[in-house]
C-alpha cells in the first residue's frame, strides 16, 4: 500500500469507527506503528484535526467536521472521474449531468496549473464511440488498476509501454507499443496504439491487458489515428 492509499485508509477508518488505536490502524493498513505515527503527523499537516487520547482505552479521534485543507487529487484520479462521466453521458445514463460537470469544473480549478495542463493533454487522447451490436460481451474482465498511472506516463511523456496481452482466442503475447489514444465503446474500453512490430495501429481491449509498464528513456511521435465516423473526441461531448 503506497503512502496516499495508506493515508486514505487511515482517514476512512477513523471516520467509520470514531476512535482507533495506533496499533489497530497499523494492523489495518499493514504498516509499522512508527509509520502510522508519521502518517498521522502528515495528515495533521494537511489540515485534518486528529485528537489523541492517552491512557487506558485511549486512541485517535478524527474531528467529524475535519477535512484536508488542499486537494491531493492526481491527474489520473481526476481523469478517471472525467472519463467515467463521459462514459455515462455517452451511454445516455447521466441524469444529473449539469451537477456532475459543475463538480468536475470545481475539481479542475483546485488543481495546480501544471496538472491542469497535463489533464487537458490527457483528455485530448480520449475518444468516445458506439459499440457494434454484434460484439461478443460474454467474456468481459476486470481492468488492471495500474493502467491509468502507466497511461499517464505513456501519453504525457510519450514513452512506449509494455504489457502482457490475451487476445480473443486466448493467445498470450507481450507487446511493446506507442500509446496514441483511448477509446470508449461501452461497455468495452480500448487502448489504441501503434505497434512497431506490426507497423500498424492496433486496438487492445483494456480488460485483456496485464502487467503494464512504461519504458523509461523511450520516446515516440504522436500519430494521427484514423477513427471511424461515429467516434468523436471527448471534448465534443462536453457541454
Amino acid at each position: 500500500m503506497n503512502i496516499r492509499m495508506r493515508h486514505d485508509a487511515i482517514v476512512r477508518s477513523l471516520r467509520r469507527n470514531g476512535t482507533a488505536t495506533v496499533d489497530a490502524l497499523a494492523e489495518e493498513v499493514g504498516a509499522s506503528r512508527r509509520t502510522v505515527l508519521r502518517d498521522i503527523s502528515a495528515l495533521r499537516d494537511e489540515g485534518f484535526v486528529i485528537h489523541s487520547d492517552v491512557g487506558r482505552g485511549g486512541g485517535l479521534q478524527l474531528d467529524p467536521q475535519s477535512m484536508q485543507a488542499n486537494a491531493r487529487l492526481s491527474v489520473p484520479e481526476v481523469f478517471a472521474l472525467l472519463i467515467s462521466v463521459a462514459a455515462m453521458r455517452a451511454a445516455g445514463s447521466l441524469p444529473f449531468s449539469d451537477l456532475a460537470d459543475s463538480g468536475l469544473a470545481k475539481i479542475e480549478k483546485a488543481l495546480p496549473a501544471d496538472k491542469v495542463k497535463d489533464l487537458r493533454a490527457f483528455l485530448e487522447c480520449l475518444h468516445i464511440g458506439q459499440l457494434s451490436p454484434l460484439q461478443d460481451l460474454s467474456n468481459i474482465g476486470k481492468m488492471d488498476a495500474d493502467l491509468l498511472s502507466v497511461f499517464e506516463v505513456g501519453f504525457l511523456q510519450r514513452q512506449l509501454i509494455r504489457f502482457d496481452y490475451s487476445d480473443a482466442k486466448g493467445r498470450n503475447t507481450t507487446r511493446t507499443v506507442e500509446p496514441q489514444a483511448m477509446l470508449i465503446l461501452l461497455p468495452l474500453w480500448y487502448l489504441v496504439a501503434w505497434d512497431p512490430s506490426r507497423d500498424d495501429f492496433r486496438h487492445f481491449r483494456m480488460d485483456r491487458i496485464t502487467a503494464p509498464e512504461a519504458i523509461a528513456d523511450s520516446r515516440f511521435q504522436r500519430r494521427h489515428v484514423p477513427f471511424e465516423d461515429d467516434v468523436c473526441p471527448f471534448k465534443d461531448l462536453v457541454r
